[in-house]
């Protein structure tokens, strides 16, 4: 499953990261059809190198052009100008395989839940983080999450 592949491969490699997006959610218990496991690393040069050979162990590769390097470079001109939130990796002989790094994200700035699954403790962004960022989305998919996330925030309190 790609998912634990990529959990795999950054660990062996030793780059911290958080998942985020759907497979997150799911890992919190709010389940939603999604296809791209989406993380967030440290915006640091040699984060991004590892990341970016992990995903080609796989067999992963970017979407566009550009290089680990590019994107801490040009990080601030893709988000800008260029609309660019994610650095997006596909399997061409399998595009159902799909990552993203979020680009807009450092993860320092992101609490962590380790969540046991399958025998490994996969790294997850908080809920409360995962409302924020659903928050600053705004797409109708993420503002329909918003409520999911606030109802199973609220069902935790009660507990």
């Amino acid at each position: 499953m790609l998912i634990y592949q990529i959990v795999d491969t950054l660990e062996k490699r030793g780059v911290k990261y958080a998942l985020v997006g759907g497979y997150a959610l799911a890992l919190h218990g709010i389940v939603r059809a999604t296809m791209d496991v989406d993380f967030v690393i440290k915006l640091r040069q040699k984060d991004y190198q590892l990341a970016e050979e992990a995903l080609g162990e796989i067999g992963l590769q970017s979407r566009l052009p550009i290089s680990a390097h590019d994107v801490i470079k040009m990080r601030k001109e893709y988000i800008k100008n260029r609309n660019l939130m994610a650095w997006s990796f596909v399997d061409y002989q399998d595009p159902s395989r799909q990552a993203d790094i979020l680009i807009t994200l450092d993860l320092k700035d992101i609490k962590i839940k380790r969540i046991s699954v399958a025998g490994r403790k996969i790294a997850v962004a908080s809920l409360e983080d995962l409302l924020k960022m659903k928050l600053a989305a705004g797409r109708s998919q993420d503002i329909a999450d918003v409520d999911r996330i606030r109802g199973k925030i609220n069902e935790k309190k009660t507990r």
